[in-house]
């Protein structure tokens, strides 16, 4: 133990912070009777024992892998990125389906699924793509309102931000891009006039159209390939400001 102490004294010499360093009496409560270290004392026994932090707070009932989980949970206001999924290290995914599950027929995958089992995202490297990122549709956005629901999470291929032009047959067609302003994020269709770009909302939408700089004012993050959104369960209310109303969810 007088070891631990030393180890964390040198960790916070280092950082020139006194919260990292455990004395002996706190290292001894913190083993017998119970008390939660800080986040600078768990990051100091996690360097000393060669454990990885989020092991340790999962031992204190803090698991970073059911972030996913959570965030629905939560619906805010504004479009924004969606971040909170980055520090996941695994993930609950089917493993067994049932033997008659038939992909090309319309089927209740919940009932499919035989077992589901823990994966490490590690395994799952082979997959990875960089070029996408994840967004969330704010609960009050209601840029594409009815084709995107507001509390959707979309998927942006961030490799295509130069924007379409041309006609298309209906509007699961036309791409539609995750833009950055100087007042937030939004999702919508878009087109370029000169040195400008035109923010369009789907017509049915009560969000009116904006004519910003390009880029100065508006950059385009990408454009979205995947769609995931809750289609029952929340009810708008009167349009606020710039036509954009609250959604609150059932």
């Amino acid at each position: 133990m007088r070891d631990v102490e030393g180890a964390t004294m040198a960790i916070a010499a280092r950082h020139g912070n006194d919260d990292f360093g455990i004395a002996l009496s706190r290292l001894s409560d913190i083993e017998t009777k119970g008390i939660v270290p800080s986040i600078y004392r768990l990051y100091a026994l996690a360097v000393v024992y060669r454990k990885d932090f989020r092991e340790l707070m999962s031992w204190f009932g803090v698991d970073l892998n059911e972030a996913a989980s959570d965030v629905a949970l939560v619906s805010p206001p504004r479009t924004h990125v969606l971040n909170v999924m980055d520090p996941t290290s695994s993930v609950r995914i089917p493993v067994r389906l049932d033997p008659s599950f038939d992909p090309r027929k319309t089927a209740n995958l919940g009932r499919m699924v035989e077992q589901w089992g823990l994966v490490p995202l590690s395994y799952l490297s082979q997959f990875a793509n960089h070029q996408y990122s994840y967004g969330y549709i704010g609960s009050e956005d209601f840029s594409m309102y009815p084709l995107m629901m507001p509390g959707a999470f979309v998927q942006i291929d961030e490799s295509k931000t130069k924007i379409e032009q041309g006609s298309w047959r209906s509007e699961y067609e036309r791409p539609v891009y995750f833009v950055e302003t100087r007042q937030g994020y939004t999702c919508c269709w878009c087109a370029v006039r000169g040195d400008s770009i035109v923010l369009q909302p789907h017509p049915l939408s009560p969000v009116t159209v904006r004519i910003l700089k390009h880029p100065q004012d508006a950059e385009v993050l990408g454009q979205v390939v995947g769609l995931a959104m809750r289609l029952g369960g929340w009810e708008h209310s009167s349009p606020g400001p710039n036509g954009q109303g609250p959604a609150a969810l059932n």
